[in-house]
């Protein structure tokens, strides 16, 4: 391995990009039943693979003729490599493109046992059998054509990869623009819960205004805006001046935060969509409420269009 060259090591680099698509593609969509565009990345390439295949044959080097050797030095490279893009990407994008939370002997999510035996196996698998193939296809492809074909993947790529990287970016943006408006809401919600609590004190047994609030949020303040409303045609004395002013300027807020919201749930790119399907468990602990919301919009929007 050491007289690899450069241009050699990329072409590995890719392969297994590649390689680990069609694989993590075929295995998600077979759990879940219907086709994934798995990964970061829109086209058929997984970086996180091409870059755990060539760590592991780095790492496995010292150890050539030793398989148990082989296996360990794999299981610790990729855990660490895995443990570092997870945690990079999750303080990059606030979200967690993979998650181990459900598993046994997961450390913070981001890896776990399971995950560091699998990748020991891969491991010997890689470097014991796939590779072999895949070296000798590489080395027989002549000097010219190889990079050709190198120069040519490596521009796909770094495109894909950068208006990827683009849309995780501006996905992140949104879910915090989207919890911004989320919170405010809470706190309108709140407001409005006491001014109806003191409405309803007022008028004792004759309580017209529920402080019942539905599943979602924006819903729940709707329908509490309606009932001030009618509740203040049968009492038209029920708020005082300042509140009534008030309950106007909280009216016009909710107007301006739900039409931002509209816009925020329906401002996703091919790119940005493309994330949330192609990453059904990903998950953010500050923005789960939102992210959720989002991929019900996507959702809603599929079943639209079919």
């Amino acid at each position: 391995m050491l007289h690899y060259s450069f241009l050699q090591w990329l072409a590995f680099f890719y392969f297994y990009c590649f390689f680990g698509w069609c694989f993590e593609s075929t295995y998600v969509s077979v759990k879940a039943r219907k086709w994934i565009n798995r990964g970061f990345m829109r086209g058929p390439f997984l970086p996180l693979y091409g870059s755990g295949a060539v760590m592991m044959l780095v790492v496995s080097m010292p150890f050539r003729g030793s398989l148990p050797l082989i296996y360990l030095s794999g299981c610790i490279g990729a855990t660490v490599l895995e443990y570092v893009t997870g945690v990079v990407m999750e303080a990059l994008f606030k979200v967690r493109y993979w998650d181990y939370s459900n598993q046994k002997f997961n450390f913070k999510g981001h890896i776990c046992l399971g995950s560091s035996v699998a990748w020991g196996f891969l491991t010997l698998f890689l470097t014991e059998l796939l590779h072999k193939g895949v070296e000798h296809i590489v080395l027989w492809v002549p000097h010219v054509i190889l990079l050709v074909i190198v120069c040519v993947t490596s521009v796909y790529v770094i495109s894909d990869f950068t208006l990827s990287f683009k849309a995780a970016l501006d996905l992140r943006d949104i879910l915090v623009m989207m919890e911004k408006v989320r919170v405010e809401m809470e706190h309108m919600q709140k407001r409005l819960d006491v001014l109806i609590a003191v409405a309803n004190e007022e008028i004792g047994e004759r309580k017209l205004i529920s402080i019942r609030h539905k599943d979602d949020l924006f819903e729940g303040i709707e329908e509490q805006f309606i009932r001030i409303k009618e509740h203040i045609k049968k009492y038209p004395t029920a708020f005082v001046e300042d509140i009534r002013e008030e309950l106007m300027e909280m009216r016009g807020k909710f107007g301006i935060a739900k039409e931002r919201r509209f816009q925020l749930r329906n401002r996703k790119d091919f790119f940005q969509r493309g994330l949330i399907l192609g990453n059904p468990g990903m998950k953010s602990e500050k923005f789960k409420e939102v992210l959720e919301e989002l991929k019900e919009a996507i959702q809603d929007k599929i079943k639209h269009d079919k």
